[in-house]
């Protein structure tokens, strides 16, 4: 009976311990997590909401983005654009949504700027991945950026 007892005891704990290292759907996501360095690994495109396409990273194509507790830097490299793209601003998480405001950008960015004062996003966060998606006028999904943590 004592083994029996000991063994449900190393069960349940170890159901704890998997319980509470992952974050649950409805758990509020926390500016906090995001905090960190990350990398862009891939692009989804989506029709109708449901990914039609993987577009990776070519030779030579670095995105990547240094979220603190609440600004944001964010720099890409094409090798094939002569263009230089960075920017730099603040963000806000709420409600599973990520919004990024740019104070100031590269040149190119800073048009779109112009256009776009708030980049706002769907959030979904992992420990070690992000993906930012990109809504259209109808609600629908129709591109997202894809990260994986570097530090």
């Amino acid at each position: 009976m004592k083994k029996q007892l000991l063994i449900l005891a190393g069960v349940v704990l170890v159901a704890f311990l998997l319980m509470a290292s992952h974050r649950l759907p409805n758990d509020p996501i926390t500016s906090q997590q995001l905090e960190g360095v990350w990398e862009m690994e891939h692009q989804y495109m989506y029709e109708n909401g449901e990914i039609t396409d993987t577009m990776f990273n070519m030779h030579g194509y670095r995105q990547v983005k240094i979220y603190s507790n609440s600004k944001v830097m964010w720099s890409r490299f094409n090798p094939n654009d002569p263009n230089e793209w960075f920017g730099y601003g603040t963000y806000t998480i709420k409600d599973g949504w990520l919004e990024e405001r740019l104070e100031y950008a590269s040149g190119p960015m800073m048009e779109i700027v112009d256009t776009t004062q708030v980049f706002r996003f769907q959030l979904e966060l992992d420990k070690d991945t992000f993906r930012q998606v990109a809504l259209d006028n109808n609600g629908q999904r129709y591109y997202s950026e894809n990260y994986k943590r570097i530090e």
